[in-house]
């Protein structure tokens, strides 16, 4: 009998591929549900054009499709329509996490709520308006802080301030994103000094279990975040690792998620593991590709295994060569930072790169002579480098020398440039 699924993706998503392309190795038949204009419905093959922002209009109209269609699960494959996704499922009574459960997973608010209600270690934190006056906020607040929309992804928006005249200055940066966005409110929370971690699971009945602790080598101290090199498996003590799964599983629990992928970004220091965020979903842009369980299943597989209660034999990450049995136990990815916004006019050594020792592959994914911002204002990577090697320090040397080898001839625009 045909197993039939509705992804929900939104039209620039990294992840829909490689969900596509899992779905089709398990012979499951998907159905694309996208936020997309009408206009742009067959340019984009979109079997199910839907509105992310009326939930329960779209919720009905997914809900009225999968009776026709016998349609056996509901899944986002990004932070988009996982809201959406739970109603949905909820209406048509297949297997769900709680619409509650996937908005407090979205909204950092409710989920800071959440974790201070269950003893959940994270961040302290404040909640303001753009009706609030900022030079008020920026007597009142604690430093060093981070200012951060309420419901953005990928540090887009966040940003850290040590001054009022820092915060005022990380103000007239988020504002504009914020109202771009349709958002009128944002968090200020305590700094958090130590380094980040990203863990990989999901959820099967309410049972958190991990498939892979991520580090990042990389200091993370501000005034931006944005992330570069992720490797696996980690080099905290098993002490500290245990602390991090016992902790994200709480942290799961607080806000009610049962079924499904879970990432989570966590810091550690001496006080232990603070919890920075979990949504319900897995890693974003094509970070997964670092992971591979068993001899050849990807996460997408693993996820949509867990999604129609198929059989997963194997959670742990262990990887093999393409041309020998040799098992490579080391993963890394590096998400290639925007230098500074521009139009991308070209990619240089791409070639020279990837043949550096280790490296697997090399995804450029942004477009040539297409615009392109760094954070705050950006949400997205120039591409992704990905390596694989018998130890994480020998994938993150080679990160890091096939990233030397590229340039990028970036022509500056004036509306592109920050503001001062």
């Amino acid at each position: 009998m045909t197993k039939r699924l509705i992804l929900l993706a939104s039209a620039n998503s990294y992840r829909k591929q490689d969900f596509l392309d899992a779905a089709k190795r398990l012979d499951i038949e998907v159905i694309l549900g996208m936020d997309v204009p009408a206009p742009m419905i067959d340019q984009l093959k979109c079997d199910l054009p839907l509105d992310y922002l009326n939930i329960e209009k779209s919720s009905e109209k997914i809900a009225a499709f999968a009776a026709k269609a016998k349609v056996d699960a509901i899944l986002s494959a990004d932070d988009s329509a996982t809201v959406l996704a739970a109603q949905a499922s909820q209406l048509l009574n297949l297997r769900h996490n709680s619409a509650d459960a996937a908005e407090a997973a979205r909204d950092k608010f409710l989920m800071r709520q959440l974790f201070a209600r269950a003893d959940v270690l994270s961040p302290k934190f404040l909640r303001f308006t753009l009706n609030d006056e900022p030079e008020e906020i920026a007597d009142l607040i604690p430093y060093p802080c981070v200012i951060k929309p309420r419901s953005m992804s990928g540090s887009r928006g966040v940003i850290r301030a040590d001054s009022p005249i820092d915060f005022m200055k990380a103000y007239s940066r988020l504002k504009p994103i914020l109202q771009q966005g349709g958002a009128d409110d944002f968090l200020v929370e305590d700094y958090i000094d130590g380094v980040e971690v990203a863990l990989e699971g999901i959820m099967n009945n309410g049972e958190f279990k991990v498939l892979a602790l991520f580090d990042k080598p990389d200091p993370l101290v501000g005034p931006y975040f944005e992330e570069t090199i992720y490797t696996t498996p980690s080099r905290l003590p098993h002490h500290v690792q245990q602390n991090i799964f016992a902790t994200t599983a709480k942290a799961a629990s607080a806000l009610g998620l049962r079924e499904g992928p879970l990432h989570a970004e966590l810091r550690i220091n001496d006080q232990g593991a603070w919890l920075v965020e979990v949504a319900a979903r897995s890693i974003g842009g094509l970070c997964s590709r670092t992971l591979q369980f068993g001899t050849d299943m990807s996460l997408e597989e693993l996820i949509l295994r867990q999604t129609f209660g198929m059989e997963i034999t194997q959670t742990s990450e262990v990887a093999h060569t393409a041309k020998t049995s040799e098992v490579l136990r080391a993963g890394g990815v590096m998400m290639i930072p925007i230098p500074h916004g521009g139009i991308l006019r070209c990619v240089y050594g791409v070639e020279e790169a990837q043949a550096v020792p280790l490296i697997e592959s090399i995804e450029i994914t942004a477009k040539i002579n297409y615009t392109i911002l760094p954070l705050p204002e950006g949400d997205s990577y120039l591409g992704f480098i990905f390596a694989r090697g018998a130890s994480p320090e020998e994938v993150e040397r080679a990160l890091r020398e096939a990233h030397g080898k590229l340039r990028f001839e970036i022509e500056e625009e004036l509306s592109v440039l920050p503001m001062r």
